[in-house]
């Protein structure tokens, strides 16, 4: 998944002020949780991923260097909130909840929550089939409020990375995972063991995070 050039300008909101607010010789600090192919993970020791290009695409714009933060995702919008970050750019969905305590730039893409499944699995079909089912979700991330909200009679397990909920359902140990669409979809393709339901359950807008105590960051 490449960089669109449409995209930057969305995110250049941020540009001139950062260069404003801090020495444009420091690197720009940005968290991520680089186990979220193809948005960002670690290929050959280096970042990679769409978020990855953007993120270097903005310190470009910037005139700075990029400094990756890599923090579990649920540590992500702390980090920002703690300034061990400048910024953090890992396919986070921007939300009500997450506004109250930090700031978001323009939305740069289009995600939403999936659920994927085993690719022989018939009995889950849909969202209506996930009662009392065994479902696998990314602590800190909007999939576990969701499942709990909406499907309270099944059975949800927290993990802590991607690719352990992966894990549990390619060994049985969970009957779903929802994720989101970019990594599920990915992760079907190229295994060719699991399949992406049709049915997508929200439609989410990813937007980079900053601290409400740098307003000048998110100045038009």
């Amino acid at each position: 998944m490449k960089l669109s050039r449409c995209l930057v300008p969305a995110l250049l909101l941020l540009g001139s002020h950062i260069v404003g607010a801090q020495a444009a010789d420091k690197p720009l600090r940005i968290a991520v949780d680089p186990t979220f192919p193809p948005m960002e993970y670690i290929d050959q020791d280096q970042h990679t991923g769409f978020d990855i290009e953007l993120a270097h695409a903005l310190a470009k714009e910037l005139k700075r260097t990029v400094q990756f933060v890599d923090i579990d995702y649920k540590g992500l919008v702390p980090a920002v909130l703690a300034n061990r970050a400048d910024i953090a750019l890992s396919a986070i969905y921007i939300t009500d909840e997450r506004k109250k305590v930090v700031d978001f730039s323009d939305p740069y893409y289009a995600g939403g929550l999936v659920i994927m499944v085993q690719k022989n699995n018939q009995t889950i079909n849909g969202p209506k089939d996930l009662a009392y089912k065994k479902i696998a979700v990314q602590v800190g991330t909007k999939s576990v409020q969701f499942v709990k909200e909406h499907f309270p009679k099944a059975q949800v397990f927290e993990v802590e990375k991607n690719q352990e909920m992966f894990n549990m359902l390619e060994t049985g140990r969970a009957n779903a995972v929802v994720t989101g669409k970019p990594a599920a979809k990915l992760y079907a393709r190229v295994r060719q063991t699991t399949r992406v339901l049709d049915e997508q359950l929200t439609v989410e807008q990813y937007g980079v995070v900053v601290g409400k105590n740098h307003p000048e960051l998110t100045q038009r």
